[in-house]
């Protein structure tokens, strides 16, 4: 394994903590002071989709095979639903060109870029979802990427077993595909491209 791999998989972390959650909270609460209700929906949508990767985070801990395609899923996910729907393109390119909508632009491309670098840097690690528990812990490929996962653990959850925040992870999972399957069974060709909110 080579040395700057595991300085990298922290830096990656690190930028998931800035770009997908700071930032979007940070842009969420500007858009509800500006009233910018495109943006808000949006990053309402951003977040449905972007909690996978909190979901992902509690199968890491678990240690979990499926894990690995989460996170390489929800790096996917991610820039399709800020690109989607049409109707939410239209109103934020109408926006008064000011530092908010400099700011929601940039934040809709950087996040869109750290995504697709991420998946394809995540490419490497999807055959450690084809393995077992045991076979991951041994891997040192497959274990360097849960090493951030198990440090939140012990600075926000020191006092519960992986165990019991895998089974949260899994229940998690399970509404998320249960969600997502209904959306795309029954809303998407409903509504189209339009962010029709329920």
């Amino acid at each position: 394994m080579q040395d700057w791999l595991p300085a990298l998989v922290w830096t990656d972390y690190r930028l998931a903590v800035l770009v997908t959650v700071s930032f979007p909270l940070a842009l969420l609460i500007w858009a509800a002071f500006r009233r910018a209700e495109a943006v808000q929906r949006l990053l309402i949508i951003y977040w449905r989709v972007a909690s996978l990767l909190a979901i992902t985070v509690l199968l890491m801990i678990a240690a979990l095979p499926i894990s690995y395609l989460t996170s390489f899923l929800a790096r996917v996910l991610i820039p399709i639903s800020l690109w989607f729907w049409v109707d939410l393109n239209e109103e934020i390119d109408d926006l008064p060109k000011n530092s908010f909508k400099l700011t929601v632009t940039s934040w809709r491309w950087g996040i869109t870029a750290y995504c697709i670098v991420g998946a394809l840097f995540q490419i490497t690690s999807l055959p450690c979802a084809l393995m077992t528990k045991d076979a991951i812990l041994t891997n040192p490929a497959c274990r360097i990427w849960l090493d951030a996962p198990w440090g939140f653990k012990e600075v926000f959850f020191a006092n519960s077993g992986d165990t019991f925040l895998g089974f949260w992870g899994i229940v998690g999972l399970v509404i998320y595909v249960l969600y997502l399957g209904h959306f795309v069974m029954f809303r998407l060709g409903k509504q189209g491209r339009t962010a029709v909110m329920s």
